[in-house]
């Protein structure tokens, strides 16, 4: 995961939670959150166009034959 170990994440987290406080941390968790699921659900939206492309073209290619 990027190159950090155990100890560099133990310091990025103390980092952030000096910064940003403990009420303001599980909301930038939370945002976090959302946004990577929503990225992920945006890329398996668009494995399943490409897999239906794919499928309309072999099945016109099969008729046209």
């Amino acid at each position: 995961m990027f190159g950090l170990g155990t100890q560099e994440l133990l310091i990025i987290l103390f980092l952030a939670f000096l910064l940003f406080g403990a009420k303001r941390l599980p909301e930038i968790g939370a945002g976090l959150g959302k946004g990577i699921r929503s990225f992920k659900q945006a890329l398996h939206e668009a494995e399943v166009k490409e897999e239906i492309e794919e499928l309309e073209q072999s099945k016109k290619a099969q008729a046209q034959a």
